[in-house]
């Protein structure tokens, strides 16, 4: 895999239930982590004292985040919507060269600033809230 333009890294949601994703429109930054909790069942018997874990026995996360400036009414007002209803719509993440991330995603923060000779931006943070499907490219 050679270099990839960061721009290529999309964050989409589904606006309405109907499967139609839209990029969450003005993000300038973009981060997705995965994560996996491990399960220790080392032992005394375990060889040469080294600790063992349970494969695929531990909770499996993941967390997105962006950055941005304000350009999209109705992703903008979208994304608002999610977090103050609590819900947990649909999204995409559309990594360059790797593949797409699709399941439901909760909106745990939203950051807004400005400055009286700039734009106004915001940070976006969002936790996985259930099954998550990889589909490689």
């Amino acid at each position: 895999m050679g270099a990839q333009n960061g721009k290529d890294m999309l964050i989409k949601v589904d606006l309405t239930g109907d499967g139609q994703f839209r990029t969450l429109a003005g993000l300038r930054a973009t981060r997705v982590s995965f994560n996996a909790e491990t399960v220790d069942v080392t032992s005394l018997e375990s060889s040469g004292g080294w600790r063992e874990l349970l494969g695929g026995a531990g909770v499996k996360s993941a967390s997105l985040s962006g950055s941005g400036v304000f350009r999209d009414d109705s992703t903008d007002e979208r994304a608002r919507q999610i977090f103050f209803d609590g819900e947990t719509p649909e999204f995409q993440v559309i990594i360059p060269d790797f593949g797409t991330v699709e399941g439901p995603f909760l909106v745990t923060a939203i950051e807004y600033a400005g400055s009286h000779n700039g734009e106004a931006t915001y940070e976006l943070s969002l936790a996985s809230a259930g099954q998550l499907t990889f589909t490689a490219l």
